[in-house]
């Protein structure tokens, strides 16, 4: 079951990446503070966000008990698909424009907003899990651990790579998200 959250952590913490691929090379110099801001902003953001969507699963986990793996399947092909649909637009439609230079509280806004906005897909998860078993707490901090040195490490190497690498890893994590709903999906349906 470790192996499974971890690659759940692995897919979700892509798009985490992507925008700090992107930060990194907007940044002047991105040094190990930036890392570190932007990697715990995220960590937290998709530690927190599917332990809320767990939460919302299990309120009406016995509603939708004969259907749930359904459900899970549903729930982890839109955000795998959306994350390929982004990941593909984005590429056709790639700028290299890093906006405006923001004051250091609009800094920390766009921070703060962009981590919860790439963490929404981890809510969505997270009530998928809460239809099957899973030690929750665990994978959310596996999450948000993971998450956090996907970060960092994207912020310190944006500056080199640019933003492009960040397009493939979301690929990426959205085609592992499809494999881990398809999986959910027949083992409850074949065995």
């Amino acid at each position: 079951m470790i192996g499974t959250s971890l690659a759940l952590a692995f897919s979700l913490s892509m798009d985490s990446f992507a925008a700090a691929l992107g930060r990194g090379a907007c940044s002047r110099r991105p040094g190990l503070p930036e890392a570190v801001r932007v990697g715990a902003a995220f960590g937290v953001a998709q530690c927190a966000m599917p332990l809320i969507g767990w939460g919302i699963g299990i309120a009406f986990a016995s509603l939708v008990e004969a259907v749930d793996h359904w459900i899970a399947f549903g729930l982890l092909l839109a955000v795998g698909g959306a994350m390929l649909r982004n990941a593909i637009m984005d590429g056709e439609e790639a700028d290299e424009d890093c906006g405006p230079v923001r004051s250091a509280r609009g800094e920390w806004l766009a921070l703060m907003t962009t981590a919860v906005a790439t963490s929404i897909d981890a809510a969505a998860v997270g009530a998928g899990l809460a239809l099957v078993d899973v030690d929750m707490v665990t994978t959310a901090a596996l999450i948000g651990a993971v998450t956090f040195a996907v970060a960092f490490g994207g912020v310190l190497i944006g500056r080199a790579a640019g933003t492009k690498l960040g397009r493939w890893a979301e690929m990426a994590g959205g085609l592992v998200l499809i494999g881990l709903g398809a999986k959910i999906l027949l083992e409850h349906t074949i065995g």
